[in-house]
């Protein structure tokens, strides 16, 4: 028996959650260390978990052919932390992964998250004396 080789595609998605989830896993990490209270940052997986659903929800009703769930409800659970559900649900639903338009607005949210959690980096590491150069 031949043994069928991974596609490229179903490698592109671990890769992808990988190199879009180091700088927030870091930043949790960070705040849970720092003695932020565990409750905020589960924002993430709780939205990523709801913004899964809610593509399969929204995959579902293409394929019976019912009333669809907005591209604007889709983006907003991305931007309110679901876009690791999102990109997720995406590659294994195959749903909403061609069309341009709306893979750019999701790009864009990932973006903003990894922009976010960046100035969130640099900002703790500045307060705690890593770069700040104090008067005497």
């Amino acid at each position: 028996m031949v043994e069928k080789r991974p596609s490229r595609k179903s490698r592109v998605v671990p890769i992808l959650m990988m190199a879009t989830g180091v700088l927030p896993a870091l930043g949790i990490v960070h705040l849970l260390v720092a003695g932020v209270p565990v409750w905020p940052l589960l924002a993430y997986p709780v939205a990523s978990l709801l913004t899964f659903y809610v593509y399969w929800d929204d995959k579902r009703r293409a394929v019976r052919g019912a009333w669809r769930t907005s591209e604007a409800v889709l983006h907003v659970c991305e931007l309110l932390g679901g876009w690791p559900g999102a990109l997720l649900a995406q590659q294994r639903l195959r749903h909403k992964n061609r069309k341009l338009s709306f893979q750019l607005v999701f790009w864009l949210i990932v973006l903003v998250h990894q922009v976010f959690w960046a100035f969130l980096a640099s900002t703790l590491l500045l307060g705690e004396g890593g770069g700040r150069h104090g008067g005497p």
